[in-house]
């Protein structure tokens, strides 16, 4: 097939691009920079340099590439500030409401017939009800305030994709992270904060987290890709775990000392309520559809053996 992957240099399409290439797919790969042509090449693909922004551009890659199958894996995610949540997201919120109704319109007009979409499923479920949520689960109705920007991006490009009638419209709910070109790489800010006791418990410490690691990721998008069904799809691991297990287990991965655990108020204080949320009311993802409609198992089953910090 012919396969435009929007979003191809980033931690998602470096691991997907060789991916499609090694499948036998002819990828085209979409990117603002024109640096990024030459390793863009060596993966196999061919570099059409747009912005997804510009409607204009947007279309033209698209029509260039002609393809069956776009993959929209836009996003811009740098440093999160929990105390600032809605600022660490806000370039990503534009990518997944204007971005995403670019890439449709575009997919539109070149008649394609799938259209793969980056959705999250580790941060926007509602915090409500049993720990481990399905695909059938609404995300959270009533946000705080720091994060429902991106809860409502997230709203926004689900139902655009969703309801495109005029192609096989996928949303992959991808878990939290971690692996090669992530937040949670060895040596990364994140790892070292643990390390170095910055990162306590908060309150109970009750927040569910499913994670994936990012070759997972990247090989059940592939699935969705061949194979996918019109609708949306969990991608996280078989094991969803509150913060008092995951966090103190990878405590003693790094040889630090057992987190301390603050009250909710100096959590707050410390890294915002959206870092308080974080640890206490998330609300994990079962993963059950998309082995059973994608044929998809992750290699790495748990975080428990599959998050290397060194």
């Amino acid at each position: 097939m012919r396969v435009l992957v929007a979003g191809a240099t980033g931690a998602m399409g470096r691991q997907l691009v060789p991916r499609l290439t090694g499948a036998g797919h002819e990828v085209f790969a979409m990117t603002r920079n024109e640096s990024s042509k030459a390793r863009l090449s060596e993966l196999g693909a061919v570099p059409i340099v747009a912005d997804a922004l510009d409607r204009g551009q947007a279309e033209a890659a698209v029509l260039e590439a002609n393809p069956d199958v776009i993959v929209h894996q836009l996003t811009a995610i740098g440093h999160v500030d929990t105390r600032h949540f809605d600022r660490s997201f806000a370039a990503t919120d534009r990518l997944r409401i204007e971005g995403t109704d670019n890439l449709l319109a575009a997919g539109r007009v070149a008649g394609v017939r799938r259209f793969v979409a980056q959705s999250n499923g580790a941060f926007t479920y509602a915090r409500t009800g049993g720990p481990v949520k399905t695909e059938e689960d609404p995300l959270d109705p009533s946000p705080i305030r720091q994060m429902a920007p991106m809860i409502a991006a997230i709203g926004h490009l689900e139902r655009a994709v969703l309801g495109a009638d005029w192609t096989e419209g996928i949303v992959l709910r991808y878990g939290a992270f971690y692996g090669p070109g992530t937040s949670m790489e060895p040596g990364s800010e994140q790892l070292e904060m643990i390390r170095k006791g910055r990162f306590p418990v908060v309150g109970e410490g009750g927040g569910v987290w499913s994670f994936i690691h990012i070759a997972d990721a990247a090989e059940a998008t592939v699935a969705a890709i061949e194979n996918g069904a019109c609708g949306v799809y969990n991608i996280v691991d078989d094991d969803p775990a509150p913060v008092t297990e995951w966090l103190p287990e990878l405590a003693r991965k790094l040889g630090a000392k057992k987190p301390m655990r603050v009250p909710r108020f100096v959590g707050r204080l410390a890294a915002g309520e959206a870092g308080v949320v974080l640890m206490t009311e998330l609300r994990g993802a079962s993963n059950a559809k998309a082995k059973r409609e994608l044929g998809w198992r992750p290699a790495h089953p748990s975080w428990r053996q599959g998050l290397h910090v060194s």
